[in-house]
């Protein structure tokens, strides 16, 4: 039996869920030495309470669809408002790295899954459904791939095994990220635990330049005006990624709504503040963006059927276990390594970790959970969120269809 609970519903429960993440962080202390963000320790236990009422009370409980797009889509634009130029030329060669790196381990994450799948004497291309497709590239692109794989190629139940497989990679994205930044922390010296992200007040001089989610728990003053000038902009950013979404439908520039609307942030961004000369209040976009983010990732683990990861075949599974371990590696010894074996470095594995078998707020959580505990990361902030919401996600699609047609 199904009961939909409504958007107001939605919301109320996903706040009851960041409150128990919240609790869950403060009272064991596992959870905070590994740096495990609130939403995903407080949604694991509201994804298995509704294992629970599915497995022995027949009881599947829907949550409104259409808030949870709504804040994914505000995270996003959040991403691209706070894409001042003068902000990207801060990346620099690091950037470019940073996207040399983890575009290599799309490539190595889908041989990884392919060769798996041949070794198992399974399809080829199931070894691709538990790589990038749902890996990197979460739920939306499972969904939209799986569709394909199951019309164009014959792979009976790809979306279902994409949605599960994309389960299984949001879920321990957010778990691996925190102890692998942990132990190249520890390991190699690069900071002690610090408490400084409690209160930034005194510590953030007002004229610094930041980056968005860079500080969640600074107090950030904002009027009634600004909020609600920066909602108006939100709202007209959102509107031109439904409309550059429907517009591009079927045509070579097809992309994501979510990626629409990261783009529009930074056109509306760039042309408000160089063009117009119009101040851009960086607060409010980062209040609403930090807020959108924790609801968001709330509402996506509270959303996850896990009785799909149950479905899964133990082969199937194997494979995902093998990507988990080989993405922890991955991020040691390359990622670390080709960004400096600094503090930073580790800071940005474990986004990579978020991404590289989540989604974008999964590795926004985990860093914001790494520097709460050590300190913080200008380049991480700046760097993840380009990458990982954008240039990934483009990357990715290049990758898929050159093996698509590989594979034949």
């Amino acid at each position: 039996m199904n009961f939909e609970i409504d958007a107001f519903g939605t919301l109320v429960i996903a706040v009851l869920v960041l409150f128990i993440g919240r609790v869950l962080i403060q009272k064991i202390p596992i959870l905070r030495n590994y740096n495990i963000p609130e939403p995903v320790a407080g949604g694991i236990i509201a994804a298995l309470f509704s294992y629970i009422l599915f497995k022995f009370f027949d009881l599947s409980l829907k949550f409104d669809a259409d808030i949870q797009k709504t804040l994914m889509l505000m995270f996003f634009t959040s991403i691209g408002l706070s894409a001042s130029l003068i902000k990207l030329k801060q990346g620099g060669r690091a950037l470019l790295t940073f996207l040399v790196c983890i575009s290599g381990y799309v490539i190595v994450q889908n041989l990884v899954g392919v060769s798996l799948a041949k070794v198992l004497g399974l399809d080829p291309l199931i070894g691709l459904v538990t790589g990038s497709i749902t890996l990197t590239g979460g739920h939306g692109t499972a969904g939209a791939w799986g569709a394909i794989l199951e019309q164009e190629y014959a792979i009976k139940g790809a979306i279902v095994l994409g949605m599960a497989s994309a389960t299984f990679g949001l879920i321990i994205g957010g778990v691996i990220g925190g102890p692998v930044a942990n132990y190249l922390i520890r390991r190699n010296n690069l900071a002690t635990e610090s408490k400084q992200d409690k209160d930034q007040n005194d510590d953030i001089s007002s004229n610094a330049v930041i980056t968005a989610f860079e500080y969640p728990h600074k107090t950030r003053l904002i009027t009634a005006k600004n909020a609600v000038t920066t909602l108006g902009i939100f709202a007209t950013c959102i509107y031109m990624a439904n409309f550059m979404t429907w517009l591009s439908k079927g045509y070579w520039f097809e992309l994501p709504t979510f990626v629409w609307a990261l783009a529009s942030g930074v056109i509306v961004r760039n042309i408000l503040e160089l063009v117009l000369k119009i101040d851009i209040f960086d607060r409010a976009i980062d209040v609403f963006g930090n807020a959108s983010l924790s609801l968001y990732l709330a509402m996506a683990l509270l959303s996850l059927q896990l009785w799909l990861l149950s479905d899964l075949a133990g082969s199937l599974l194997l494979i995902l276990l093998v990507q988990t371990f080989v993405l922890a590696l991955y991020t040691i010894f390359i990622t670390f390594r080709v960004m400096g074996k600094n503090y930073d470095a580790a800071v940005l594995s474990a986004g990579h970790c978020g991404f590289g078998m989540g989604a974008t707020p999964t590795a926004i959580a985990n860093i914001q959970a790494v520097t709460n505990t050590y300190g913080p990361s200008h380049k991480a902030f700046l760097l993840i969120p380009l990458c990982g919401a954008f240039f990934i996600d483009i990357i990715n699609a290049g990758v898929i269809q050159i093996t698509l047609k590989i594979l034949g």
